[in-house]
Order: structure tokens, then sequence, then C-alpha cells
């Protein structure tokens, strides 16, 4: 539902820790030397970077892909292009942007930069030859999305919000502002449900529509109107139209988990709906010869998860037939093989991702699992040639993200074509990463993970971090995590699951949780605490937990369910399920079986702030100070409660964040400072790892 990097000590950020009470535990329990310089430390964070987008030339012999990294003095991302060769040499630089795409012909990218300082990014195209020129395309007035070259490289399709005014039933005649006059600007007129948000830029009521541009440049022409919002654009291969997938909305207060897939005339603007489902059809994609469109879909249901399949149809729309049946997982970015014989997509399964298959005669077989098996890895595959080969991202517990490719024929060979972050943790020793299950209550397994820390000595007693995941209905997974390094450095041990409500566990596992959360994933945590501490090695005196979102509101529950942990830190929480329901930019979460003007007890019931009264753990509270999502006033609810009733509580809200409290650099820095020192304060200092 709601859904943490190499600072060379910038005065004043590290001084916080030292606000809330002297250093980290680690520091002062862990079994290594406080000045080691064999461990992940924070400082390291604005020298990290970060992958991503890589795509195949259709030579296959090169791959462009963004790097992102930490503009140390604006405080902020910045993205680059750079382009590498497919057996990893003559990696450079090529110009500033992001999200390049292959012109069909190889000679063109078109990407996405800002033509300069705070200007609305805009689509640039860059000429692959020796003189490397590029053109900016657009001057539009919103940020482009869903970028893709025509068939004939003539022709850039995107995406684009448009905000949607919202006229006042009521109208009024103000007099005329004397000249020079500087009144206030008007109010906003609020005629709708806020039912959406950009975290980019608040826009309630928007709808996303489908544009060309001559790709050598020109004025963009639209190719939809009206109260549509679109997702998924892919032209035809004749080039003729585009297929995307949609909510029509004709009620101006429309707010549903269904959509259609429709097909969109280039030329004339004509659109035809192409199915007629109840539930969500999405992710359209045309087969190499236009006969036939895969596309992702399940029916119609109540539940608050429920598991896509891969489904094809004829390009009219007849024939419609699912091919992943019994899969019981999401597939993802649907890629045709270029003989047309079959599909390959990516899917997320017990904490991994892996690529897949599924022939036009149905069933589906894993791609790369069967090759890594026993492995814990995040694999992304982006994109894959005529040839078969592929290019991807990879992570695992020990490796920071990066760019790979492999053949399709032979997935096992993997090829590493970047090293970004390699020299940052360099001689740094990591904590490692043990994949555990549990039983848990109903007959249900829990997986999770335990990151132990450097030089790790089963005979002494280390302090427990228990993270939780948002969502609720999210996968955590094996990809590297910095924060737990970090963690993991300070002497923690630290505890991850996927509780039940994750995904990646099948529909059934996802839905233990409807009409129950907080609830059943309640107990699937404790019982996990559980199993660490009888483990031996962890000190039952010194727990703690914390978590964001979903998280956050779990961790809110936790407070008032159990007195276990030492101290805990609620980012972004809901801790109010009554007052949510007219405040969040989603409108209506869907987990409840009324409105709470029909049947408040429900609400109420599953409301963490209903048993503040029970509350005895340090808590501190986290929040961005513009969060739609999970609005700031949730989290203050929950601070005055723990006020009123004397338990040890901090509020810390972030400037310049949108929902959780790391996007902007330097509130990364902060957000680990604080929970550390908030963790250290309360720990049992008697207890603890000693030399």
């Amino acid at each position: 539902m709601f859904m943490l990097r190499s600072v060379r000590r910038a005065a004043g950020l590290l001084a916080v820790a030292g606000a809330l009470g002297g250093p980290r535990l680690g520091a002062q329990a862990s079994t290594r030397v406080a000045s080691a310089n064999d461990r992940v430390t924070l400082d390291q964070y604005f020298d990290m970077e970060e992958v991503q987008a890589p795509r195949l030339a259709p030579n296959g012999r090169q791959v462009i892909y963004t790097k992102r990294w930490i503009d140390k003095m604006n405080d902020r991302w910045e993205s680059a292009l750079w382009m590498v060769n497919n057996d990893g040499s003559r990696n450079r630089f090529l110009v500033k942007g992001s999200g390049a795409i292959w012109s069909p012909d190889g000679g063109r990218v078109a990407y996405v930069a800002s033509p300069g300082e705070g200007a609305t990014a805009q689509i640039f195209v860059r000429w692959m030859d020796a003189e490397g020129a590029s053109t900016q395309i657009t001057r539009i007035e919103q940020a482009p999305g869903d970028l893709e070259w025509s068939p004939d490289g003539q022709w850039l399709l995107f995406s684009m919000s448009e905000p949607v005014p919202s006229p006042s039933r009521v109208r009024i005649k103000m007099p005329e502002a004397p000249k020079g006059a500087k009144w206030t600007a008007p109010p906003t007129v609020v005629t709708r449900l806020k039912w959406r948000a950009d975290r980019q830029g608040i826009f309630p009521d928007s709808y996303r529509q489908l544009w060309v541009v001559p790709a050598n440049g020109g004025t963009p022409r639209r190719l939809t109107s009206g109260p549509w919002n679109h997702a998924d654009p892919h032209w035809t291969p004749d080039g003729k139209s585009v297929l995307f997938s949609s909510h029509r909305v004709e009620d101006a207060e429309f707010w549903a988990r269904e959509s259609e897939i429709y097909a969109a005339d280039v030329a004339s603007g004509d659109i035809r709906q192409l199915t007629h489902h109840p539930g969500p059809d999405a992710a359209p994609r045309p087969s190499p010869n236009g006969k036939l469109i895969a596309f992702t879909s399940h029916d119609s249901t109540d539940d608050t998860h429920r598991e896509t399949s891969l489904f094809l149809m004829s390009a009219d729309g007849s024939g419609r037939r699912e091919l992943t049946k019994g899969l019981d997982r999401s597939p993802q970015n649907l890629q045709w093989a270029d003989d047309g014989t079959g599909i390959y997509f990516n899917v997320q399964d017990r904490g991994n991702q892996d690529l897949y298959f599924a022939p036009v005669a149905g069933g589906y077989r894993a791609v790369t699992s069967a090759a890594t098996a026993g492995k814990m890895h995040v694999l992304n595959v982006t994109d894959i040639d005529r040839t078969g080969r592929a290019v991807a991202i990879l992570s695992t517990p020990m490796q920071s993200p990066n760019v790979v490719t492999f053949t399709v024929a032979e997935p096992a060979k993997l090829t590493t074509l970047t090293q970004v972050n390699q020299e940052i943790f360099a001689g740094k020793k990591l904590g490692t990463t043990e994949e555990i299950w549990y039983p848990a209550k109903g007959g249900f397994k829990v997986q999770g993970w335990i990151v132990k820390p450097p030089d790790f000595d089963p005979s002494k007693k280390y302090p427990l971090i228990l993270s939780i995941h948002g969502g609720p209905h999210a996968m955590d997974n094996t990809a590297f995590k910095y924060p737990y390094q970090l963690h993991a450095a300070d002497g923690y041990v630290v505890l991850y699951t996927n509780p039940r409500g994750s995904t990646g566990y099948g529909s059934v596992f996802a839905n233990a949780i409807k009409n129950a959360w907080p609830g059943p994933d309640f107990d699937d945590l404790m019982v996990g605490v559980d199993s660490m501490v009888g483990r031996g090695y962890v000190d039952a005196r010194n727990l703690f937990v914390y978590g964001c979102s979903g998280g956050g509101t779990m961790t809110a529950w936790i407070v008032g369910h159990t007195d276990r942990f030492a101290a805990a830190v609620s980012q972004c929480p809901i801790t109010d399920m009554v007052s949510m329901v007219g405040t969040t930019d989603v409108f209506w979460y869907g987990n409840f079986q009324s409105f709470p003007w029909d049947d408040p007890a429900e609400h109420l019931r599953r409301s963490p702030i209903m048993y503040v009264g029970h509350a005895k753990t340090p808590t501190m509270l986290m929040t961005g100070v513009n969060d739609l999502r999970t609005p700031v006033g949730q989290a203050e609810e929950f601070y005055e409660a723990l006020r009123v009733r004397k338990i040890p509580t901090e509020l810390i809200r972030f400037n310049n964040e949108w929902h959780g409290t790391s996007s902007t650099p330097s509130n990364f820095l902060r957000t680990q400072l604080y929970l550390s020192a908030w963790f250290e304060k309360w720990a049992n200092k008697k207890a603890g790892v000693t030399n």
C-alpha cells in the first residue's frame, strides 16, 4: 500500500548523533575496536553510485545505462548516461540524463534530461556517431515518461501528466484588485476525491495522456484526451497503433482497481477497446509480427492483493487465454522472444528475482533460477536482444547492484559490466546473510534473513534489530542493503522477514491479512524474534525494532502489544485508521469491510493509537512533512498520545520529504543517525557483547 549510502564529514551532518546521547551501541558493545577501519561506515554514503535501466544496442555490442550519484553541494541525486561494451571494456560517460533508449537502427538514443537548473525535464536525442551531437526535442510543461521509438525511427512516443482543473459548483465574482496590489493567491477549490498523487509534483486531479513527437524535433501531437489514466504504452510493429492499458475515468470521483487494454490509431486518434474483462488487464506487449498481444491480468476480486498471470490474445482482442496458470507469481517487464515463440518476464519469488519464459503454447519455466539454485540474488532483466543476449541489474547480499549480461541459452555465464562502489567496499568486512524459515500460526511458514556482524562469534551475545518492510503487500529481498551493513558494522544482528501479507509467496499468503491488518503479521514477526533469541547469541534485553510506512504502522502496533523491545522507531506510520480514510492520497485502502461512519469498531480495533494505553517502549517517530500517503498528522497523533502517557518519545519531521525520510541525501544520513542514537540511548548498557 504505502510503500536506506560517503560524506567526507560535511560540517554538522554527523553532530546529530551526539545530540541524542553519545556513541552507538556498536561502538561501545561490539567485538571490534572502535577505531577499526575495516567496517562499513555512514561517511561513505556520498561517494556511492547506483546503476539503472541498461539497454542493449540493436547490434548487441554496447550497453547504455544510467549512473546516479550524489551532488554533495546541492544535496540531491544526479544522473548521467554511460556506455560500455558487452565484454565490460570501454566504460565511458556520454551525457547527463537518464532513461536512454536506442533507435531501431542504433544510430541515435533518446533520453530525458533537464535543459537547465530547475527546468522541467525534456526529451533529447543524441547521435551515436563521432560527433555525438544532442538535440532537445520537446519543450513541454510536465516531465515526460514511457519513452519509446516508433519502429521506423521517425517518431517518439511519450506520456505526460496533465493537471485537470476542478470547476467549482459555486461561482463567485471578486472585485478587481487595485493596481499594484499584492493580494493573497486564490484558494484551491476541491470538488473531487484526492485519489491520486505524483510524488514529484502533487496533482490529485490529473490524467496521464499519450503523445507523439517527430524524432528530429517538432510539435508534439496528442494521441489521447479526456479523462484517461494510461500506463505501459507500446507501438505495434507496423507503427500504425499504440497499445496501452487504462482507466477511463468518466465519473469525477472514480476510483477502482480495474483497467482494460486499448489501441490508439496514430493517424486518426481513434481508440479501440480490446479487452472487456472484470479485473486489471495491463502491460500489453505486441508480438514481433503484431498478430498477438501478451498482457497481465487477474479476475476482479475484493482481495487486498492478488498475483497476476500472463495472458495472450489476438491483436483484435479475441482468443484470450492464460499462459502461466499455476505460477501464482506476478510476471513483470514482459519481453517477447525475437522469433515470437514466447515471452520472457521477471518474477519475484521468496526473496529472489529471476527471469522466466512462457511459450505461446502455454506453461512456463525458470531461465535463471535453475542456474543459480540456492543463491540469494535479485536479477532485474531490463532488455533482451534478437540473439537472446540479456542485460540486467544484479544484486546479492554481499554485492551492490551492477550491470551484468548473459545469454538466455547459457544464463549461468554472467559477465559483469560495471563495478560501481567496488573501491568503497575494498578492504571492508561485510556482514554475512543467512536465510531462515520458521513455522507460524495457521500452518504457514515464514521466510527471513539474518545479517550478522563481521567477525561474528556465536558464543557471544549481540543486540538485535528487527526491520519491518512496508506495504504491507510487498516483498523484502536478498539484494544488497547498505543500512543493514551499517547496523552489522555497529555490532547488531539484523532480522528481516516476509510475514503474512508479503508478496512473492502466492495470493493466499498475501491475503492472509485481508480485513485483519495489523494482525497475523504481528504474530509472524514475534515468532521470528523468538527464534532468534532461541539461537543463543541474541541478547533478549537489547531488542530493537523499526520500519517505514506499512513497517512503521506495524512498529506502532508492536509497542502497544508488547514491551519486549528496548526501543522502537516508527517511520511514516498509520496510527489512526479512522482519520486515515479522509486524508491519505490513495483515498481508501480497501482493507476494511465498511466505512468508519458505518462501523467505526473495525477501524478502531486496528488503529495502533487505540493501544497506546499499553505502551511502555521508548518510541521515536519519523515522517516527511509533505507526506500524503501517511500524512504527518498520523505520527503527530501517536506522539501526543505517548507524551500524555509519559512514554519517552521524540517526533522528527523531515523537510523536503514526501512518503519516507531518506530520498534527500542528507536526510538519509539524518535518518540513520537518529535511529542509531535512539537505540543507543535506550540500550541496556549492562548487557551486550564484551571483548
